[in-house]
């Protein structure tokens, strides 16, 4: 078919502004105001439930990768460039990418000290702060351990969080944002009662960690931590600190090995085998298990998992 050349322009027109959009990293909803770049699967899902239509959010890493080791691909680069909102974990659990994608991005408004970045941590009481510093003692974070996501508690400071920022960069949404706060807290308050009502069971139970991932999830539920397979934070066991593990099982039976959905199975399953106790997969992050789609199910779905395994 003919095309007139006035026509044939304004589409060649039409699809490089287009080309330009997707090559800047984002594909805009019709309503969205603001690009927000989130650093791990729980921090973008809070972003949706606070934000809805008014942000378009792209979440950097998935529950299957250690957030500790993620490549700063040009991909992600390209996504920060056009984001107006960086939304991280912070207690330098992203130091070994993050920083270079913010600075590799040239966008001056989602630096450290600019509104156009937040640290969920900042808002937080971190744990397990460390009264010195030693690389030879493992990956230990100086700020504190920085999983603190698996505390439901720490969701609700971080949302409120959230939502001042998010008034803060775009104040024609004031309405809408403090209208969705407003619904995600009192559906939350009224999960975590439920939650915490379902998992009495669970207080004072003995259980052995495969990373110091869950300590915020222990504080909630009273949960009896009485130690990590790792024998420092990021580095595997051998079989020779195994066999302590076990001997120190025998004295101090604990019920159960946590994992994250993550990590490798091989040194909880051997110690679950040779203990007789189940190992536990936790989810760890929105998307770890077929459950866990959003904020409520990767609460649901640990619950779950860990009251099953008391049977």
């Amino acid at each position: 078919m003919f095309k007139h050349p006035k026509h044939s322009k304004h589409l060649l027109q039409s699809l490089a502004a287009l080309a330009a959009l997707l090559l800047g990293g984002w594909s805009l909803p019709a309503l969205a105001a603001l690009n927000v770049f989130a650093s791990v699967p729980e921090w973008g899902a809070l972003a949706r439930e606070v934000g809805g239509e008014r942000v378009n959010v792209f979440v950097a890493t998935t529950a299957m990768q250690d957030p500790h080791r993620i490549e700063a691909k040009p991909s992600l680069i390209a996504r920060a460039r056009g984001s107006q909102l960086v939304l991280a974990t912070g207690a330098d659990l992203e130091i070994g990418w993050l920083p270079l994608v913010l600075r590799e991005s040239g966008n001056g408004a989602i630096q450290p000290g600019q509104p156009g970045y937040l640290e969920a941590t900042s808002v937080l009481r971190l744990l397990e702060v460390p009264t010195r510093l030693d690389r030879a003692d493992g990956d230990v974070h100086p700020g504190g351990n920085p999983h603190v996501q698996l505390d439901p508690r720490n969701i609700l400071k971080v949302a409120d969080a959230l939502g001042e920022r998010l008034i803060r960069l775009d104040p024609a949404g004031e309405a809408v944002y403090k209208a969705r706060l407003a619904d995600f807290t009192a559906r939350w308050k009224a999960a975590m009662q439920r939650w915490e009502r379902e998992a009495a069971p669970l207080r004072g139970v003995g259980v052995w960690v495969q990373h110091r991932s869950f300590i915020y999830l222990d504080e909630w539920l009273g949960i009896r931590e009485l130690g990590a397979l790792e024998p420092k934070p990021g580095v595997e066991p051998g079989s020779a600190h195994l066999a302590g593990l076990l001997e120190r099982q025998k004295a101090s039976p604990g019920r159960m090995i946590l994992r994250p959905a993550y990590a490798s199975p091989k040194s909880s399953d051997w110690m679950g085998e040779k203990a007789g106790i189940p190992v536990v997969v936790l989810p760890f992050a929105v998307g770890g298990s077929p459950e866990a789609k959003d904020l409520f199910g990767l609460f649901d779905d640990s619950l779950r998992r860990l009251l099953a395994a008391l049977k």
